[in-house]
């Protein structure tokens, strides 16, 4: 069946500077968009979607802040110490590129470079009890300095943090070096044994959560325009969130709030120029959606906190921790994409959707929701054809505030939910991760991107990451800013057509995500204006299309991550 597009009568929007004086919505006029249907049903109006392969859903959990050696040093091999969540391998697993493989777990080099001083640590086994960790430095040029010229020697003296109280290395900046195993990270580890996994999948450029962010929607990340701000362009001392890209323009390196956010810090903020994938899914009239916990400002949680401050408690943190975290939205920093109000969609069946079934009326929410709202129309039989997901904070793995357990309740709780709806026979999970928080990864890759910025590059010496030419940016030109790719992350693809136990060593980034939806629902149209998704590598080698889909469904308890007999109840 032919994809319908609806083709609109225009809506005028307002300006930034308007958004900013409270006057107008963030909404530019539109050509075309998917219109809601009256009611959502049970056969979801996506499957009728013509697709490149039979993947009619794609759901993108994102989470924050691993590195792969971080969760996969010793896999498939796990400690298994008494009262822990068991783990053992299945037969013929396949070798990982990991720390275990690269007899890197002693004699290591961050052990043995004298430049970490007193912080200089081997790898050590994190266990279950040590989930609170401290967050370890993830900047742009301090992620350049830890993997030194690529002899990644350096992670203690440069991305390391201490918890406090900790023993050992635990204690000290030697942290960085901590890793957890399959007693620990188990849902992971199973997720790996039934699945697919990458072991070659990476940050596109050096840097945190915000870039990240911007890579997996656009895969792009300068043409910033600052909003408001506090700070000078950064340098190797003062720590900033962009620089001067040496061509008229600004790259964004670290993170920043997005621009008019009712939740944003108001004294810096930043907005995007380009395109991000939602842009291109509008004029092909696809439905999509990006779904965080804590979006909603009008619910109320169980202590009573609501708006940008509501709150969920996290015992193995031991602290409250805000649910919605603005530098962490994806669509939030597009004045096409924007919904900096938090305006409430006007049904269920319009979540997904530009406007809603009568074809004139634009839906306030402009495809920016709550998770609250994922599982609603899932439930009520509208599944989006692209869901791009963010856990509440305390949930999204991401050290300091958050952590592997909390990150396994939340992300097995979805995909259990997800494996009985009646469309996951067309779905496909990716669970992915932004930045690798600094935690030390053994493998480095080789720069394809170069970036010569004399302060903020520091990876092969002063002023420099790479050699060649700086990829081209939102102009068309040559920009500093974008060196990579950068660390390397955890990578899953979790579907029927998923290969079973497999991994995948092609080269992958974030921007691989945004090729797989071109590929599948856009007969490979592109972003163009400098994304990486044209030369980004595809994650098809982690699907088997050939013979339906055969992969059954793998339910885990949230709590333990480990393998249960029946499927459990939905949320």
């Amino acid at each position: 069946m032919r994809r319908r597009n609806v083709r609109l009568k225009s809506i005028a929007g307002a300006s930034i500077t308007a958004i900013a004086a409270g006057l107008g919505s963030p909404l530019p006029a539109i050509a075309q968009g998917a219109v809601a249907p009256e009611s959502p049903s049970a056969s979801a109006p996506q499957e009728a979607v013509r697709t490149a392969t039979p993947i009619k859903h794609l759901v993108i959990i994102f989470n924050e802040n691993v590195s792969f050696d971080h969760y996969f040093a010793t896999y498939p091999r796990a400690t298994n110490p008494p009262g822990e969540p068991p783990f053992k391998a299945a037969p013929h697993t396949p070798a990982v590129n990991n720390l275990a493989r690269a007899h890197l777990l002693s004699n290591n080099p961050n052990f043995t470079n004298k430049e970490n001083g007193s912080d200089a640590a081997e790898p050590f086994r994190l266990d279950r009890t040590q989930a609170n960790t401290a967050d370890q430095n993830h900047a742009y040029t301090a992620e350049q300095q830890a993997y030194d010229g690529g002899k990644a020697d350096l992670f203690p003296k440069y991305t390391g943090a201490a918890t406090p109280g900790g023993v050992g290395a635990f204690g000290t900046k030697g942290q960085v070096m901590g890793y957890f195993d399959g007693n620990t990270v188990t849902a992971m580890w199973n997720y790996a044994q039934h699945f697919a996994m990458s072991d070659n999948a990476y940050t596109d450029t050096y840097g945190p959560s915000t870039p990240g962010a911007l890579e997996l929607a656009a895969g792009q990340t300068n043409g910033m325009k600052i909003v408001a701000t506090t700070k000078q362009p950064s340098t190797v001392t003062a720590v900033s969130y962009y620089i001067n890209d040496g061509a008229g323009g600004i790259t964004m390196i670290n993170d920043v709030d997005p621009g008019y956010d009712d939740c944003s810090n108001p004294k810096d903020q930043a907005m995007m120029g380009g395109k991000n994938i939602g842009d291109l899914l509008n004029d092909a009239g696809i439905s999509w959606g990006g779904f965080m916990g804590g979006f909603d400002l009008g619910i109320k949680n169980a202590d009573g906190s609501t708006g940008c401050t509501r709150k969920t408690h996290s015992a193995v943190v031991g602290k409250d921790v805000v649910d919605y975290i603005p530098h962490h939205n994806w669509f939030q920093y597009y004045a096409s994409t924007a919904n900096p109000k938090h305006e409430r969609p006007s049904s269920l069946a319009a979540i997904g959707y530009s406007v809603e079934h009568d074809g004139k009326t634009r839906d306030p929410a402009n495809h920016e929701y709550d998770l609250e709202d994922f599982y609603a129309a899932v439930k009520a039989g509208n599944f989006p054809s692209v869901a791009y997901i963010k856990l509440p904070a305390y949930q999204d793995g991401h050290a300091g505030y958050s952590d592997p357990l909390d990150e396994q309740q939340g992300t097995v709780s979805l995909i259990n939910f997800l494996e009985q709806q009646p469309g996951w026979k067309s779905t496909a999970v990716i669970i992915a991760w932004d930045d690798s928080d600094g935690w030390y990864d053994h493998a480095f890759t080789k720069t394809t991107s170069a970036s010569f910025d004399a302060e903020a590059d520091q990876l092969d010496g002063a002023g420099k990451c790479g050699i060649g030419k700086p990829p081209l940016g939102v102009d068309g030109k040559p920009v500093n800013g974008r060196c990579g790719p950068g660390t390397r992350l955890p990578f899953f693809v979790i579907s029927p057509y998923a290969k079973a136990n497999h991994v995948s060593h092609n080269h992958i980034s974030l921007a691989s995500v945004v090729r797989f939806i071109e590929d599948n629902w856009l007969e490979k149209k592109r972003l163009g204006g400098g994304s990486f998704d044209a030369k980004a590598g595809s994650i098809a080698s982690m699907f088997d299309f050939r013979a339906g889909p055969r992969n059954p469904p793998l339910y885990l308890d949230p709590a333990t991550g480990t393998v249960l007999t029946q499927p459990p109840a939905t949320p």
